[in-house]
């Protein structure tokens, strides 16, 4: 898939209602979603033909889209059997599905009360989100300039597409320094996210997470809370500095697309891919993989 443009990639994507071909799966200049970044999206992952928690995340959209004033013209029950017959489809086994949802191009301007509510599901062959070789040894994040906003500036419960406006200059300007991604941090100066993807450290054993109050409470990120617990790890939530990171002795980051990703460094401080870290990636590849024994209920 390297350097194929995804606008030429071959099958088909869902579109209001239709499997249309990829090519034809089109949207006018003048939609308000592409002007005023008024959509909603989803990343999902399909393991061994089989979605990973696929009705969590149908549930996120339709709550996103309420966040940002419009609904979902769809039931999650549609929306939940497309993706499966997208998949069977595309010929897909491991796959990235990509949801979306977005005011149309009856009305341009900031109000758009009237705009039909379009959309579209695609499903594509995805590798790993890092690199697979440097994911093993941690990754290196630079820190971000922009930060995660105060709450009352932004829908930070709704995983929209204009939040990640800043996450695409912050990585962007990391990958030219030779990083994987960048740390940002929040509004207040504590601790937030990556770019795409939650974060954790650990510390004489405990592991420690930023309390999501101003980002998306991750979905891989609960599940991995879980995990955790059932290992016997304690997990504590809290306001966490930035300073705090030179004493703290591993990092990994938690995503749909990331999955467990260690982190090597952020910036100045340094880490090591401990035992807490390899741990939960492993158990989480055997979750996503079906191994029954480690299955966890749908928060």
């Amino acid at each position: 898939m390297a350097g194929v443009p995804f606008d030429q990639l071959q099958g088909e994507i869902w579109y209001n209602g239709s499997f249309v071909p990829w090519a034809d799966a089109k949207l006018h200049v003048l939609t308000h979603g592409l002007h005023y970044a008024s959509s909603v999206f989803e990343g999902q992952r399909s393991y061994s033909g089989k979605v990973f928690k696929l009705e969590e995340h149908t549930e996120r959209l339709r709550t996103s889209a309420h966040i940002l004033g419009f609904e979902i013209p769809y039931t999650n029950d549609t929306l939940n059997a497309v993706t499966v017959e997208l998949l069977q489809r595309q010929n897909l086994v491991d796959a990235y599905i990509r949801p979306i949802a977005w005011r149309g191009s009856e009305m341009m301007g900031v109000s758009a009360q009237n705009n039909t509510i379009n959309v579209a599901i695609a499903a594509w062959a995805w590798p790993s989100y890092f690199d697979p070789e440097q994911r093993l040894k941690g990754i290196r994040l630079d820190m971000a300039e922009y930060r995660r906003p105060d709450p009352r500036t932004a829908p930070c419960r709704a995983k929209a597409a204009g939040l990640y406006m800043i996450c695409t200059l912050s990585k962007h300007a990391a990958e030219k320094k030779g990083f994987a991604d960048a740390l940002m941090l929040d509004w207040r100066g504590q601790v937030a996210e990556a770019t795409g993807a939650n974060v954790f450290f650990v510390k004489d054993g405990v592991i420690h997470t930023p309390t999501p109050d101003c980002f998306l409470d991750g979905i891989t990120r609960r599940t991995v809370i879980e995990l955790a617990k059932r290992r016997g790890f304690q997990i504590i939530e809290r306001a966490i500095q930035p300073e705090e990171m030179a004493q703290f002795e591993q990092c990994f980051l938690t995503g749909t697309a990331a999955e467990v990703t260690p982190v090597s460094q952020i910036g100045p401080y340094q880490f090591t891919v401990g035992d807490i870290a390899r741990t939960l990636m492993q158990d989480y590849d055997k979750l996503v993989n079906g191994r029954p024994e480690l299955d966890i209920a749908a928060e």
